[in-house]
């Protein structure tokens, strides 16, 4: 038996046999013999008791999907498969068997027989205890019991991006970017190389890895392609007889040069257990819904048909670190509903929340299965080899126990980042071991960035739509306030007042001792001694605060929380004696947690400092004295309101020249509105645009033809929708599209997704202006107009010339005329079956119903189509 996966597997000498299904019942060890198929036909009592199982009930079993589902993957199952297919099976690997009592660690031996059906699995305890021993003696267990509670900090000092090791499935290199000299490698090199003995230190990239991923290696680093979390990949073969399928990705981080090399399956159907729509159309879905509700609700779902989780969420993060699972999908025996629960900020330590940051995507195929250790110069404590953006890095043995608590095993997390900063967390959960593979992985990751930049979007557009309402009772304010020579009767008695600001249902003006109030709040004594706390307890420099906890920070408060627990203030002027609040109820409510966020974590023992909480029950927190939060803009806006209230009316030494400045100050804000509208849509264009750059990145990665053409077709619909975005952002009107610019700028960016030999002509009406809505319509169409001629319209001989026209037919109607040079459509052609999906007439169709457009098709002499919309 010859040496195959896995660190520190004996090698057996000359002469050693494989057990044959005839002989299996007298060895000491656990034997399975399978079928081709991977189907149990016999297994010895020693297998029988590892399983915890009768013989007779585990004849007929998938082994590696029923029985040690660890072992479902390219290293495992994957080459049990490929084994059989070439008629000689000789692996060995080390796999966690998960068991009520605790995972125990096996050494697995398959081998086949010459002219012998099937294969025999060989179980060998190994003599080593499993990562989760050292946490469970009698003492850690006592004090998890009393969930005594330890110094958080503990957690958020774990340098989980020097974890030392990598997950099983993966050989790591770590080179030198100067002369790619390899400094330090994980354990199991012998999995990929297996003529290199124990070592390769010392040695090159160029001796080990193929010229060509090499090649792009160097090409990378000198172009500085490499950092920040940008990866170089390859598919090949390595291992005995070059057989084994690998995927390298390289990246570089800390001054070295990172490769990962991942076992992958032989055949993609080997491990394909999840949906094949594709990306494309899931990020279809995902662009249709319209809440953040119902975009995470869609991304669950996605997500999880994509990758094959049993449970998949949607965790967003508050202002204090607290995170709620806001959207879940799941199996329909998924015993544990994590959907409205919310978790302490201790669960997610501050170095895990930075490192989601930084490397957005993270898979864990088995919980239990053995870290991999990394050796050489580069591993050593002086210089450990910094692993943030490895795929594969091992896990905090905090994090796996916390896994262990939650009934999880395989799992998988990708970032939300919003604006830059961390807004929530995509999970994934299985209860036993679940291998995804690559493409179904990369799919996750783009669902995730999709779900960020719609959670942008909407929530970009609604927090502007909420300050445009406010710019301009604002604004109607600040006229008041011009012409009026009492500024409190302008603040509280006209027909716009204070209470039309920031969703308040109180306010009230402090003018020296004098206060008026308008709408719920509380007495006027009250408020004065609020006055005079705040000029205690606030710092001079400090012209505002806000809180929606009053009571908290001011006791007082709860004589009056039904109408004072949340305040915003700001003083006047540098006297601090005139004040303007805004007051909003207590709004009672109770939280459910998952467990009580009090105890989050216990000590531990051994090599773990401290035990994750290990209760997840539903726990009910009952709160008061708590209003609906504050936006950080409306202690802006109010602050500003401040400043005009003390520039225009306390001091009353300016001119009618001066109050007309600040008025016309006011009027640019109001003005902002176009510009904020633009910036969105601005915005809006680039989150497409990326979109649309991933389709084509994964296009480039996808060998498939059919599936490179959907990938295209699908970056050119996206495109599409960014240039009316464009539009948008350069036009003066921003309710309206020039239809014929923007169209000739989309047909530039197909012809040139095209490539050569394709030409596109366009003559246009000048200023065919178009709404918005109908503008999306029309250029979806002719997105599928233009790139169906490109297709079907080609000669022998070269490219197509397509010609497109827009003209303004009068009273709010527009033509778009597509034709082509090409030998025309033949008869009967809407009747035959499409040559690809049909997806795009379909699309054709769908828009011209939504716009109220017509469609003619003729011949004249190539194709030709109309739009009348």
């Amino acid at each position: 038996m010859t040496r195959g996966d896995g660190e520190g597997l004996p090698v057996d000498g000359p002469g050693y046999d494989s057990p044959t299904v005839n002989r299996i019942d007298d060895i000491p060890h656990g034997v399975v013999w399978l079928d081709d198929r991977g189907i149990v036909r016999a297994a010895n009592p020693a297998a029988a008791i590892l399983f915890v199982q009768a013989n007779a009930t585990l004849v007929g079993r998938d082994f590696f999907r029923d029985l040690m589902p660890g072992t479902n993957v390219p290293r495992g199952r994957g080459r049990f498969l490929s084994g059989v297919r070439r008629g000689r099976l000789d692996v060995a690997a080390r796999f966690a068997l998960d068991r009520a009592a605790g995972p125990v660690q096996l050494d697995l031996r398959m081998a086949s027989v010459d002219g012998a059906e099937g294969a025999s699995i060989e179980l060998i305890p190994t003599e080593r205890p499993a990562p989760r021993d050292p946490r469970l003696g009698a003492a850690a267990v006592e004090r998890r019991e009393r969930a005594e509670p330890v110094d958080v900090s503990v957690c958020e000092r774990e340098p989980i991006h020097i974890p030392g090791s990598v997950q099983p499935g993966v050989v790591l290199l770590v080179a030198n970017p100067t002369d790619l000299t390899i400094l330090a490698h994980s354990a199991n090199v012998a999995e990929a190389f297996p003529d290199a003995g124990s070592s390769l230190l010392g040695r090159s990239l160029h001796e080990v890895l193929p010229d060509g991923f090499v090649a792009c290696i160097s090409e990378a680093l000198v172009e500085g392609r490499m950092t920040g979390g940008q990866t170089v990949l390859e598919h090949m073969c390595l291992g005995e007889d070059d057989t084994v399928p690998f995927l390298g990705v390289a990246h570089a981080h800390d001054g070295r040069v990172i490769v990962e090399l991942e076992v992958v399956p032989e055949r993609p159907d080997d491990f394909r257990s999840t949906q094949r729509s594709g990306a494309g159309p899931a990020v279809s879905r995902l662009r249709a819904a319209r809440s953040v509700a119902e975009v995470a609700e869609a991304t669950a779902r996605e997500v999880r048909a994509a990758t094959g989780f049993e449970s998949v969420l949607v965790y967003r993060f508050d202002a204090d670190w607290n995170g709620a699972a806001i959207a879940e999908d799941k199996v329909g025996d998924w015993s544990r509903s994590l959907l409205g629960l919310h978790f302490p900020a201790s669960d997610i330590p501050a170095q895990a929340r930075a490192l989601y940051l930084r490397a957005r995507s993270r898979f864990v195929t088995d919980r239990d299965a053995e870290p991999v250790p990394i050796l050489g110069d580069a591993a050593g404590a002086d210089s450990p080899v910094d692993l943030t953006f490895a795929q594969h890095r091992s896990l905090s043995p905090i994090h796996l126990e916390y896994q262990r608590n939650l009934g999880v095993n395989g799992s998988m997390s990708a970032s939300i980042v919003v604006d830059g900063a961390l807004w929530g967390l995509l999970i994934g959960h299985h209860r036993r071991p679940h291998y995804v593979p690559p493409e179904a992985r990369a799919t996750a990751a783009l669902l995730a960035e999709t779900l960020a930049m719609r959670v942008q979007e909407i929530e970009g557009r609604r927090l502007w739509e909420a300050q445009q309402a406010h710019l301009a009772a604002e604004g109607r304010l600040v006229r008041q306030l011009t012409r009026s020579d009492d500024y409190v009767a302008a603040l509280t008695a006209g027909e716009t007042t204070m209470l039309d600001l920031f969703e308040a249902e109180g306010a009230a003006v402090v003018a020296d001792d004098a206060v008026t109030v308008v709408g719920r709040a509380p007495e006027p004594e009250a408020i004065r001694t609020l006055r005079d706390w705040l000029l205690g307890a606030r710092p001079t420099a400090e012209a505002g605060f806000s809180t929606h906890a009053l009571p908290a920070a001011y006791p007082p408060a709860l004589a009056y929380a039904d109408r004072g627990s949340g305040l915003v203030a700001v003083f006047v002027d540098e006297s601090r004696r005139n004040l303007l609040l805004w007051f909003r109820p207590e709004v009672p409510s109770t939280v459910s947690w998952g467990g009580d966020p009090r105890k989050p974590v216990a000590p531990g023992s051994g090599s773990a400092a401290v035990l994750p909480r290990r209760s997840f029950e539903r726990w009910i927190e009952e709160r008061q004295g708590l209003s609906k939060p504050w936006a950080e803009w409306q202690l802006s806006f109010a602050t500003s309101l401040a400043q005009v209230v003390e520039g225009v009316v306390l001091r009353q030494r300016r001119t009618i020249v001066e109050l007309t400045g600040l008025l016309a100050d006011k009027e640019r804000a109001l003005e902002q509105k176009d510009v904020l509208s633009r910036e969105i849509d601005h915005r809006v264009k680039n989150s497409l645009q990326i979109v649309s750059a991933f389709l084509l990145m994964q296009q480039r990665q996808t060998r498939d033809p059919e599936a490179k053409q959907a990938f295209a077709e699908t970056s050119a619909r996206v495109m599409s929708v960014a240039r009316v975005h464009d539009s948008l952002y350069q036009a003066e009107n921003i309710e309206d599209v020039d239809l014929g610019q923007t169209i000739e700028n989309l047909c530039r960016d197909l012809s040139g997704m095209a490539g050569d030999g394709h030409t596109v002509g366009i003559t246009a009406d000048a200023r065919v202006m178009v709404p918005y809505r109908k503008a999306v319509a029309l250029l979806l169409i002719a997105t599928e107009l233009v790139t169906n001629a490109f297709k079907y319209a080609s000669r022998d001989a070269g490219g197509s010339h397509i010609s497109v026209s827009v003209s303004d037919q009068g009273g709010g109607r527009v033509r778009v005329r597509v034709c082509d040079d090409g030998e025309g459509l033949p008869e009967g052609w809407a009747d035959r079956k499409p040559k690809g999906t049909g997806l795009g007439m379909k699309l054709v169709r769908a828009m011209l119903d939504q716009i109220d457009a017509t469609l003619e098709v003729a011949n004249d002499p190539g194709a030709c189509f109309t739009v009348h919309a």
